[in-house]
């Protein structure tokens, strides 16, 4: 069966094949639906609003007056951002006496704006600090992946990916700060996108790191995430026209993010770059001493750790005991920082990106797994140094663009039933409609 994608959506609106009222009553379905995921997927339901909303949608598609063509598909909102009305709880119990929002987050605005239904607020990893996507306070979504085995969704988006899966939305909002995107879609055989930061306005998103923060979507497809990118900067809705893989000059970096791929993802990379090399890619393999250079670059907990240190310091101060205890600890890591040492790595990091879009100019993107395994049981994470470990390890590969201020998209490598994997393609900073153009083609030639 072929996926929900918003264009066939889309279509089936125009044609009367379909309203924005059954939508939102299918998705409700799924999310109440005591044998599926819904109850750990989302922390709030939007019953009324979102049908509410859904009968306006139909009768203004009546009218002619539809304020976009996507206009009544339900979408997910990560428990990050804020809805007027709604308490913003970053998936932790440290706010859950927080006031209601007084208004919605920019991208939220930007969504309705574009006839977008909100369904509900997706299930997170506690204040997006974790590749892993475990809640100890709300539940952990299972992965699409082997369900009877219960599977790690990722993180930090993990009900936005599993919204998705399961058909509870047709897109999904995310944010990406080493990852939380494109972790939890290569992990469930789904689309996650990491756009040029400064391209998405912040406003009314709870901080994990200003400085790596960025807001993407999760969706079945390249085009999907496409559309709604476009809704989340504000430019003209649009697919990308997609950029058939001849030609395509791609940089497999010789780098640490080749490393330690189990079996399955090594099998899938082998096979992916493969099919983009018989269809005329230009593949080479050089070295990014860039890349190279982050990990020492972040010895002290990078960026992350210090400015979440600055958002959380006098809620811990309140209510450390509230916090789930591995998101304490990384957050506490940016005490190990001083003023010097966070200047030293703004001057660190300005001349990587330099170095790193110099020597990107001779190729179209970069190109390696999203993550190098599949995802782990979720039993195996109980021990908090595996834990530290495969987090460390999630983080690795997706990190590397945030800290380069790039653009980067995870795109299935296999699909189910098969483990899912997904490969990531990545451009310097700017470059978001090339790169959709491009992900497009490689995702047709995969798929």
């Amino acid at each position: 069966m072929s996926v929900p994608t918003l264009a066939r959506l889309a279509q089936d609106l125009v044609h009367g094949k379909t309203t924005s009222e059954k939508l939102v009553e299918d998705c409700l379905a799924r999310i109440a639906d005591p044998t599926g995921e819904g109850a750990t997927s989302f922390v709030h339901v939007a019953h009324e609003q979102a049908r509410i909303a859904a009968r306006a949608m139909d009768q203004l598609r009546k009218a002619g007056a539809a304020p976009s063509a996507y206009a009544g598909i339900p979408v997910s909102i990560k428990d990050l951002f804020d809805i007027a009305g709604e308490q913003t709880r970053a998936g932790s119990l440290v706010l859950k006496n927080v006031a209601p929002a007084a208004e919605d987050a920019a991208v939220v605005a930007r969504l309705k704006a574009a006839g977008f239904i909100v369904i509900g607020r997706t299930n997170m990893t506690e204040f997006a600090f974790s590749g892993i996507g475990i809640n100890p306070h709300y539940g952990t979504p299972k992965n699409i992946f082997d369900r009877k085995t219960a599977r790690v969704p990722g993180g930090s988006s993990s009900g936005a990916a599993i919204s998705i899966t399961d058909q509870m939305s047709y897109g999904a909002l995310g944010t990406d700060t080493g990852g939380s995107c494109r972790i939890p879609a290569a992990f469930n055989a789904i689309v996650g996108y990491k756009p040029t930061a400064k391209r998405i306005p912040m406003q009314g998103a709870f901080p994990l790191s200003t400085t790596l923060d960025s807001i993407g979507p999760l969706a079945h497809t390249v085009s999907c995430c496409a559309v709604l990118d476009a809704a989340l900067s504000g430019e003209p809705l649009h697919a990308p026209t997609p950029r058939h893989p001849k030609g395509l000059r791609i940089a497999i970096p010789k780098a640490y993010v080749m490393n330690d791929m189990d079996a399955d993802v090594a099998a899938a990379c082998s096979a992916s770059l493969k099919k983009l090399a018989d269809a005329g890619a230009i593949i080479s393999e050089i070295a990014f001493p860039e890349i190279d250079a982050i990990p020492s670059a972040n010895a002290k907990g990078g960026f992350a750790a210090p400015e979440s240190l600055m958002s959380h310091s006098l809620l811990i101060e309140k209510h450390a005991d509230l916090y789930d205890k591995r998101v304490l600890s990384r957050i506490q890591r940016g005490h190990e920082q001083s003023a010097v040492d966070f200047i030293q790595l703004v001057r660190i990091r300005a001349q990587i990106i330099r170095d790193f879009e110099k020597r990107m100019s001779d190729y179209d993107c970069l190109a390696y797994p999203t993550v190098p395994i599949i995802a782990p049981p979720i039993a195996a994470l109980a021990d908090d140094a595996e834990f530290t470990r495969l987090n460390l390890l999630v983080l690795r590969n997706p990190s590397v663009i945030n800290f380069l201020d790039g653009c980067a998209i995870s795109v299935p490598m296999t699909r189910l039933p098969e483990a899912p994997t997904g490969m990531m393609l990545a451009c310097p900073g700017g470059q978001d409609a090339k790169l959709f153009a491009l992900a497009a083609g490689v995702e047709a030639l995969l798929a």
